[in-house]
């Protein structure tokens, strides 16, 4: 194990998505000697340094950071600004990867004082292996930075690019929120198995299951997802009679309201917090 085949990689923050992304990068061979954290919260710090012996953890970033071969950006976007400015003189010349919602590309090269940069767009899924990550790569990172970048995000899931860098809202939007929309769905099948009888457990039970069956058949077919879904919709059976009932209520228009909501969010918050 080399330093061209496991670079040094450093997190600006210890949270959720960094410990996920570091437990994906540990399972798949890159040496805990080979990380580095700065987290300024103590319990946050002794969870991450019981968790994975061997990495180093500090209170903030300082000439006790190694030079790195990528930094990962794991912080909330409020904090996204002094964070880099305080760190950015110990960062060096490395390849940056955000995972701030909304903070642009482009403030981040002014604080950082670099190019590189490549912003990503995770989501909670990524927790347990499962993650859908949207990535957006400026003109100044090579195709060697891309593929690095690849290969630690792909420790969490899956990955697609876009070109586009307004385009992550919509990724934001989709996949990044995503989850929560999943388990709000959820939560109605459960409420509504409940009041119609059966025990919460078991309707939470079912509404899962369904979940991860849908999309797992989603994902291996090769049939459009509307083929899919009129399989299941007999004219004049239940699914056809819930189908028209959400249609009546224009349950798809509001959803994609919901949507739109989500993307002109994402967007403020690099106006917001990106100045």
């Amino acid at each position: 194990m080399n330093a061209s085949t496991h670079p040094i990689i450093t997190f600006i923050g210890g949270g959720n998505m960094a410990s996920a992304i570091i437990g994906g990068l540990v399972r798949q061979g890159h040496p805990s000697a080979a990380l580095q954290v700065v987290e300024p919260w103590d319990e946050q710090r002794a969870k991450l340094a019981q968790q994975f012996p061997g990495m180093t953890v500090l209170t903030a970033a300082s000439a006790d950071l190694k030079p790195s071969g990528l930094v990962v950006w794991a912080v909330k976007p409020q904090t996204f600004k002094d964070a880099a400015l305080a760190s950015q003189p110990f960062l060096g010349d490395a390849l940056h990867l955000s995972v701030a919602a909304g903070i642009t590309s482009e403030s981040m090269a002014g604080w950082l004082r670099t190019q590189r940069i490549v912003r990503a767009m995770p989501n909670t899924p990524a927790l347990v292996g499962l993650g859908m990550t949207g990535l957006m790569a400026r003109a100044a990172v090579s195709d060697a930075d891309r593929a690095l970048v690849e290969r630690v995000v792909r420790t969490t899931g899956e990955l697609v690019w876009v070109n586009v860098e307004s385009d992550l809202d919509a990724v934001t939007a989709i996949s990044g929120s995503g989850p929560a929309y999943v388990f709000y769905f959820l939560e109605a099948m459960r409420d509504a198995g409940a009041r119609m009888g059966l025990a919460p457990e078991v309707a939470q039970q079912l509404a899962i299951g369904t979940f991860i069956g849908a999309a797992t058949l989603a994902q291996r077919s090769s049939e459009p997802l509307q083929t899919l879904r009129e399989r299941v919709t007999s004219k004049g059976g239940t699914t056809y009679a819930a189908i028209m009932s959400m249609e009546a209520s224009g349950v798809k228009a509001k959803f994609e309201e919901a949507l739109r909501a989500a993307q002109a969010r994402a967007a403020e918050l690099g106006k917001e917090f990106g100045k």
